[in-house]
């Protein structure tokens, strides 16, 4: 059967996009509506899942099914819709508070488990939706509504949670480099397993200029390394790189040392040892990596798994009967 041609309107739903002008969230939907004709996907098996936030709104704003959850837990019923529909292509939205505040346990076990789900974390590193409170990603120090004294907190960062849980793809891009963002959620899509891409997003409102060392084209080339498999570790216009010097990186200007000493980012591998590094590098004292850190294949993924135990189930025992099933052991009547 031909599928129809699509473009990037005919995923774009009838519904007011109702975030604050100039927010980094459009450009991010722009980007999952360009890409999303190239993956080939039918707009009735693609599906969007999200919690609560402002980067939670996605759904009402894609032509595709989708589902606007609960807080934190869209991880959980994502895993329900991928095991018992395996065919359809899932996407769950998320921000920083929504996925690692009260939906951090959620968060940890989709990625250990390997679901064959895409994982999209907006991190502005504030509450947006509840009017600029600090969230697990904000900056020591940093004043807010709920630390008007600045936080205490050390933040949380999202791609060492991934690879510490040792998720099979990781990722990290920017609102403001769209080509980069663009060619990184197509990245992801193409991965079987849980893939998480960390955008970072500004909130103009209550957080406005947080990362625009990374955003801005004049800072990027000079805090932001670009990752490429295979491919040694420069940045600011090649003039500086990054070498492994026993357990740890340092930056080096690149006409001082031997080209064989810098490090060759290598995505493939399966100990993520060198890319929990590279997930610890921050600015102002390293430049901070953007694109695919980690993308591991031929791992089994949980939906895989547990669709094979059911049909293994009905092998031995049948299809199975619900009425007898809820009349088995010991019952009880209360009168």
């Amino acid at each position: 059967m031909n599928l129809p041609v699509l473009k990037a309107s005919d995923f774009a739903s009838d519904q007011d996009v109702r975030w604050c002008p100039g927010c980094g969230d459009y450009s991010i939907l722009a980007q999952m509506k360009k890409i999303l004709p190239d993956l080939g996907f039918p707009r009735e098996k693609t599906v969007f899942i999200s919690g609560i936030g402002c980067s939670s709104r996605f759904p009402y704003y894609m032509n595709t099914y989708g589902m606007h959850s609960i807080h934190g837990r869209a991880p959980a019923f994502a895993t329900g819709l991928k095991s018992t529909r395996p065919e359809l292509m899932v996407w769950v939205i998320t921000g920083d508070g929504d996925s690692l505040s009260i939906g951090g346990n959620h968060f940890i076990h989709v990625l250990r488990r390997n679901l064959d789900v895409n994982i999209v974390l907006f991190n502005n590193r504030i509450y947006g939706l509840t009017k600029g409170q600090y969230s697990p990603t904000s900056v020591e120090g940093q004043v807010t509504k709920s630390t008007p004294m600045g936080s205490i907190d050390h933040p949380l960062q999202p791609l060492s949670v991934a690879l510490a849980a040792e998720a099979t793809f990781v990722a990290r891009s920017i609102d403001a480099h769209v080509k980069h963002l663009g060619e990184t959620l197509k990245r992801a899509a193409a991965h079987k397993g849980t893939s998480l891409v960390e955008v970072y997003q500004n909130c103009n409102v209550f957080n406005d200029g947080a990362m625009a060392y990374a955003q801005e084209k004049k800072q990027r080339a000079d805090n932001v390394i670009e990752l490429v498999h295979g491919k040694p570790l420069v940045f600011a216009n090649g003039t500086k790189g990054i070498r492994l010097v026993g357990t740890h990186l340092e930056v080096v200007n690149t006409d001082e040392v031997p080209a064989d000493d810098l490090l060759i980012h290598d995505e493939a591998e399966p100990n993520p040892s060198i890319q929990m590094m590279l997930a610890r590098m921050s600015y102002p004292d390293m430049p901070e990596p953007i694109g695919v850190l980690r993308a591991v294949e031929g791992i089994p993924t949980y939906d895989e798994q547990i669709n094979q135990q059911v049909d293994t189930a009905k092998e031995l025992k049948g299809e199975g009967d619900l009425n007898q099933l809820f009349n088995a052991g010991d019952t009880w009547q209360v009168s």
